[in-house]
């Protein structure tokens, strides 16, 4: 955390190269994953795609970001034409999800960090999501009776979502008000969008353990599992939050 803050604050370009390092690493994380169903992930060109589109969404925006998007599902297919048609639709079909799911919408955070006042709109992005996290923990902890998806998540609750929420409304209206200055509502709806992208989020990245037959994407954070693992809020929530900032709170 100390490393992110201090890249936020003191020089852009830092926390640009600390959102790469996590992102290849998550790519990579996909691949070992794949792997354990035998599917081939065409993993040089994602890797190369992921980088150009987290510095080119930095320097040329969202344009820059889909184009990248583009050309790097069109190189996954071409890198695996190599690999003969056996397994070709899926190998290439994970590839290009790959190359979605994990560097375009990591793409987002550094669409926030653009403005002037970026720092403040990723910090807004962070909190806000964390705060999901933490409200629905505690108040599942405490009184979660009624499992939210028994089959992919066991320990979820619809108590828990609940916390969520409140958690989310109260630091999207705080953040959205004291930190960017905008309208109070701004930050309600933050906060409501928040928790659903979160929470559908954390359900996707559960089914795609369990398709996999994994318990966590790896080990890289002992304790705690994979890169991803930690991601996968963070990554469902920061494009609708960057179209929502966009819109609705003018730059400082």
């Amino acid at each position: 955390m100390a490393l992110i803050a201090g890249s936020l604050y003191f020089w852009k370009p830092a926390f640009v190269v600390v959102v790469t390092v996590a992102i290849l690493v998550g790519v990579w994380e996909f691949k070992q994953g794949f792997a354990v169903k035998g599917i081939r992930l065409p993993y040089e060109p994602i890797l190369v795609g992921a980088v150009v589109m987290l510095v080119g969404a930095y320097v040329g925006g969202a344009p820059a970001l889909a184009t990248a998007l583009a050309v790097t599902a069109l190189a996954t297919l071409l890198w695996r034409l190599r690999g003969g048609v056996d397994g070709f639709v899926r190998d290439a079909t994970a590839a290009v999800f790959t190359s979605a799911y994990v560097p375009f919408l990591a793409g987002f955070v550094l669409l926030l960090l653009k403005p002037d006042d970026g720092p403040l709109r990723v910090l807004t992005f962070i909190l806000v999501t964390i705060a999901s996290d933490i409200g629905g923990y505690f108040v599942g902890v405490l009184a979660g009776r009624h499992p939210m998806a028994p089959v992919i998540s066991p320990k979820k609750s619809w108590e828990g979502f609940v916390g969520s929420a409140g958690f989310c409304v109260a630091a999207g209206w705080f953040t959205v008000v004291y930190l960017l200055e905008g309208d109070w509502w701004v930050g309600v709806v933050l906060g409501m969008v928040t928790v659903a992208m979160a929470t559908l989020g954390d359900l996707c990245e559960s089914v795609i353990k369990r398709d996999l037959g994994i318990k966590d994407m790896s080990s890289v954070i002992p304790g705690h599992g994979g890169l991803m693992d930690r991601l996968d809020s963070l990554l469902a929530t920061v494009a609708p939050t960057w179209l929502l900032l966009f819109y609705l709170v003018p730059v400082a």
